[in-house]
């Protein structure tokens, strides 16, 4: 079983898409959640994500969700946005460290790690950061079965 945990800022833009996208691949012993390291509780996925999803097929209900101790716990893998948010994680829970890295560290990116954040962007932005999320999701699904 892989716990996969997606971390970003508030959980309510590229966290929740990349959620979304491995969760719709129905991969057997993999479960996902989100979260943000400065989330406010139950706050749904924003205008613009959620219509980006809703272009690409995939139904997600998302309300959003502080990082905790025990999301942490439950993660088997945490990827984050940036490596700030990266930083973040590791620094709240030292304990997160070996499993904390950046979705397109993990994804194979020598260097380049962040994933631009679309917040207060323009439909396109979020385009482009699905587009993004998505290619590197196909990545890290082809490590995690091997």
């Amino acid at each position: 079983m892989n716990n996969i945990l997606f971390v970003c800022t508030g959980n309510t833009c590229r966290s929740p898409i990349a959620e979304a996208i491995l969760k719709s691949k129905n991969i057997p012993g993999v479960e996902v959640r989100s979260a943000g390291v400065y989330a406010a509780e139950g706050y749904p996925a924003s205008q613009h994500a959620q219509q980006v999803l809703q272009e690409e097929k995939i139904d997600h209900e998302h309300h959003s969700s502080m990082l905790t101790k025990e999301l942490i716990n439950w993660a088997t893998y945490i990827f984050t946005m940036t490596e700030s948010h990266k930083e973040s994680v590791t620094h709240m829970f030292p304990e997160a460290n070996e499993k904390t890295f950046t979705l397109k560290e993990f994804a194979g990116h020598e260097f380049d790690w962040d994933i631009i954040d679309p917040f207060g962007g323009s439909l396109e932005m979020y385009r482009k950061t699905y587009k993004d999320i998505r290619e590197n999701i196909d990545k890290i699904v082809e490590r995690l079965e091997d």
